[in-house]
C-alpha cells in the first residue's frame, strides 16, 4: 500500500506544479479537471503524511523506551499506546479514501416522496419529510425545484419529486431511500391513540442524455389539462404531460408547469433518472443479490427508519442508531444521521473489500 501511496504523493506534487503553470491557468477547462484531481488526491495525501509522522514519531517513543529511567520509560510506554491507536485510525481512513468512488457521488439527485400506508396521516408525514429535505438542503447551500408535485386536501403530498442541484448532493443523499415510518397521534384523533403510517423515499442520481440514451420512437406522449386538488382547474390549456417509456413501461407525468415544454423537459429528467436507477439495479443484481454498496439490500419496500413523536424520538433500523431530538431533526438537522449512515456502510464496504482480498488470496494459493 506504501507504494501505491507514495505514487499518488508524487502525482499530487505535479498536480501543484500544474496548477501554476501560465499555460494550464490560461486553459480554463484543463485547470478545472487537475483542480479537481488535486482536491480529490489532498485528502489521502494528508492523511498519509501524518501517519508517516506519526510511524517517525512511534520509533522515537521506542528508543525511549530503552532509557534507563523509570519516569521516562512510562511516558514513553503512554505515547506508544496513544500514537498506535492514532496510526490504526489513520490506516482505516487511508483505506476508506483509496476505495472506489461511487461514479454518482457528485451528481445532482431527484428525490421521489411518496405517501404509503395511513391515508391522510402519510399524506401529511410525507410533506413533513419534504419540508425536512428542504431545508437540509438550504443548509448544504443547495437548490430545489419542483419537477411533480400531488398534494392532498388537508396540506399533505400524495407525492411530490424534486430536483436537487448543488455539491455532491447524491452523496449525501443516497442513504435515505427506503420506507420511513411514523408514530404519531393524528390532530384528527380524538381518542389520542398513536396511528403508524408509511412514506416512501427514492432517491435517483440525476442521469443526463449521455448517461441513458433514449429513442424518441421509444417514447409515447400525452398531452391533457392539469387539474388541482378536487378536481379544480388549475389551466385552462392541455399543458400536462405524461410520457410513456414503451420498452419498459414507465410512465411519468407532470404538470406543475403552464407550459407544454417546460413540463415535458421535467418528465425526461424524472424518466432518465428512473431509467438510469433501474438499469443500475440490473446490474447490482447479477453482481450481487444484496446491493450492500447502497443502502441496506437497496430495496425501497425496506423499513429504514422510525419516527416516534410521542417519544421524540427517531430510530435508523440500518445501523442501530437512536437519536431523542425528533423536533430538530425535521427542522433540517439531519447531518449527525447522514454522517453516521456514511460512516457505517463505508465500514461495511472496507469489510467486504478486506474479505474479498482475502478470498482472492486463498484461490491463488490453492
Amino acid at each position: 500500500m506504501f507504494d501505491k501511496l507514495d505514487g499518488i504523493e508524487e502525482r499530487h506534487g505535479k498536480l501543484e506544479k500544474l496548477l501554476s503553470d501560465p499555460d494550464v491557468l490560461k486553459d480554463r477547462k484543463a485547470f478545472e479537471q487537475y483542480a479537481r484531481e488535486h482536491s480529490e488526491l489532498s485528502a489521502i495525501v494528508n492523511a498519509y503524511r501524518e501517519q508517516k509522522q506519526i510511524l517517525e514519531d512511534i520509533e522515537g517513543s521506542k528508543e525511549l523506551l530503552k532509557d534507563d529511567d523509570p519516569d521516562i520509560k512510562e511516558m514513553a510506554k503512554e505515547d506508544l499506546n496513544s500514537l498506535q491507536e492514532q496510526y490504526g485510525a489513520l490506516e482505516n481512513e487511508i483505506k476508506g479514501l483509496l476505495m472506489p468512488k461511487d461514479p454518482n457521488d457528485g451528481k445532482n439527485v431527484i428525490v421521489e416522496i411518496r405517501a404509503g400506508t395511513g391515508g391522510e396521516e402519510a399524506g401529511l408525514f410525507a410533506g413533513d419529510l419534504f419540508r425536512m429535505y428542504a431545508r437540509f438542503a438550504e443548509t448544504s447551500g443547495w437548490k430545489i425545484d419542483i419537477l411533480s408535485q400531488h398534494q392532498t386536501g388537508v396540506g399533505g403530498f400524495k407525492e411530490v419529486i424534486a430536483l436537487f442541484n448543488g455539491k455532491n448532493v447524491y452523496s449525501r443523499m443516497k442513504y435515505e431511500s427506503g420506507t420511513h415510518r411514523v408514530q404519531r397521534v393524528p390532530t384528527t384523533e380524538a381518542q389520542g391513540r398513536i396511528h403508524t403510517s408509511a412514506v416512501t423515499v427514492a432517491v435517483l442520481p440525476e442521469a443526463e442524455e449521455v448517461d441513458v440514451d433514449i429513442e424518441p420512437s421509444e417514447i409515447k406522449v400525452d398531452f391533457y389539462r392539469a387539474t388541482g386538488p378536487g378536481g379544480q382547474s388549475v389551466n385552462t390549456t392541455d399543458s400536462a404531460v405524461r410520457l410513456t417509456h414503451i420498452p419498459t413501461s414507465l410512465v411519468v407525468t407532470c404538470q406543475d408547469e403552464k407550459s407544454q415544454h417546460k413540463n415535458k423537459a421535467k418528465a425526461m429528467k424524472v424518466l432518465r433518472a428512473r431509467l438510469m436507477d433501474q438499469i443500475q439495479a440490473e446490474q447490482d443484481a447479477e453482481i450481487s443479490k444484496q446491493r450492500r454498496s447502497q443502502v441496506g439490500t437497496g430495496d425501497r419496500s425496506q423499513r429504514i427508519r422510525t419516527y416516534n413523536f410521542p417519544q421524540g424520538r427517531l430510530t435508523d433500523h440500518r445501523i442501530g442508531l437512536t437519536l431523542y431530538k425528533l423536533e430538530s431533526i425535521l427542522q433540517g438537522d439531519i447531518t449527525e444521521l447522514i454522517d453516521s449512515c456514511a460512516t457505517h456502510f463505508q465500514a461495511v464496504a472496507l469489510q467486504e473489500a478486506e474479505v474479498g482480498k482475502a478470498s482472492g488470496a486463498t484461490l491463488d494459493n490453492s
